[in-house]
């Protein structure tokens, strides 16, 4: 089991530079350096840029990101982690990249993903265990920050694709509010779903990755623990989660408790469980949409699964989806009316550690309700089993409410730290 390195602080990298400490050229120096290091054995990177370019004074100069390759880059291959694509250069960025490049981030190189963001694995390892699977499908995003390889990245979540890796592989992953940031110019599986997310070594980094990048406000802040409730979900697939990941989401209660906030158990709606089987329904029906055209031009090309999802996706009738899309609306109700009694819900990020070998990804079981509803969630890392693998708790909050669940659960990292 290899020893996992310092992970980069992109606050304390954001304040070198701010304090004259760092000059942005050192900053994606140490990254490439860094990269070319360790990516030999983590596998991380489809491509890494030769001549990298840095913008000085702006939010984000010198700060070197991953981006996943769903996303298309004009200046670097996009395959979609598909054989399919291999070479594919796309003319323009998609909206996030663009987005990132006006605030000064420096693209420092693509980032490994799944087969379209689904379930065929790529190669890339956990920093952890390399025998064990960094989860997907934004698989090589956390990876590359959880080696300390880059300070950030950026992933997407149509099931548990970012929350589950930041899990794995003990970092926080942040998945917006919906629509919070730009699905314009990515690979997408099911659109309403698919989710832009983030990646940084700290909840409170991913905030502020997230403030730099959108310029809103979102970087955490001091909470009043005594104001806000903090409600634990005993969600239908509680009983799911193994041994240690229960506990650690005992141990996040307690610690929470200890912090000053109030603590309450919460029960699961029906509707949230009809809901929770209602994502498939709308995942699958929207790939044999947007993905068919795929299978059409390019069959023997993609995976056996990835195949046997769109034609199942085509199968599904639209009276079915409809229904499905119905379940979803009755479900987001459900939600809102949950966050008139609590500021966070916490609830594991997966079903346990990552699983043993790389032909799994593990399962979004506890994820993917929260992608459909459309909420905020982050991971909040610091947990582990009792052979040092990462465990991870999920934090969720009413949608739109961004910043105070970011700033809830970095005062909860703290708590959880203080508590080691």
């Amino acid at each position: 089991m290899p020893l996992v390195p310092a992970m980069m602080s992109l606050s304390a990298l954001v304040a070198a530079r701010d304090n004259g400490h760092a000059t942005p050229e050192l900053m994606v120096k140490l990254a490439r350096d860094a990269i070319a290091r360790r990516d030999g054995e983590i596998h991380a990177f489809t491509h890494v840029a030769e001549f990298p370019t840095i913008v000085a004074d702006a939010p984000l100069s010198g700060i070197a990101i991953g981006v996943k390759d769903v996303f298309d880059t004009f200046d670097q291959p996009t395959a979609y982690g598909s054989e399919a694509w291999r070479g594919h250069r796309p003319e323009v960025d998609a909206a996030i990249v663009a987005l990132a490049r006006r605030r000064g981030a420096t693209m420092i190189g693509k980032t490994v993903t799944t087969e379209y963001a689904f379930f065929e694995p790529g190669p890339t390892v956990n920093p952890h265990n390399p025998a064990h699977t960094p989860g997907g499908s934004s698989s090589g995003s956390a990876a590359a920050v959880a080696a300390g390889m880059i300070p950030a990245a950026i992933g997407t979540q149509t099931g548990g694709s970012i929350i589950r890796p930041a899990a794995f592989c003990g970092i926080a992953g942040y998945k917006p509010s919906y629509r919070l940031l730009p699905a314009f110019g990515m690979k997408h599986f099911a659109p309403t779903l698919d989710t832009v997310g983030l990646y940084a070594a700290s909840i409170a980094d991913v905030a502020l990755f997230a403030e730099l990048l959108t310029g809103r406000d979102l970087a955490a802040s001091p909470v009043e623990a005594s104001q806000a409730t903090i409600g634990i979900y005993f969600c239908a697939e509680l009983d799911t989660a193994d041994a240690p990941m229960r506990d650690a989401l005992e141990r996040a209660a307690e610690a929470a408790v200890a912090a000053g906030f109030k603590v309450v158990a919460v029960a699961e709606l029906d509707p949230l469980v009809t809901a929770r089987a209602a994502h498939t329904t709308i995942q699958d029906f929207e790939c044999g949409l947007v993905c068919g055209p795929d299978l059409a031009r390019f069959e023997g090309l993609l995976s056996a699964r990835l195949t046997a999802t769109i034609l199942s996706g085509q199968d599904i009738s639209p009276a079915d989806y409809d229904r499905a899309r119905r379940a979803a609306k009755r479900g987001r109700k459900a939600t809102a009316n949950i966050f008139d009694t609590v500021d966070v819900l916490l609830t594991p990020s997966a079903p346990g550690a990552a699983p043993l070998g790389l032909a799994s990804t593990g399962d979004p079981r506890f994820n993917k309700l929260w992608t459909l509803m459309g909420t905020p969630a982050v991971n909040i890392p610091g947990f582990s089993d009792a052979d040092g693998m990462p465990l991870g708790i999920q934090a969720v909050a009413r949608f739109g409410q961004d910043k105070a669940l970011l700033s809830i659960a970095s005062a909860l990292q703290t708590a959880v730290a203080a508590t080691i």
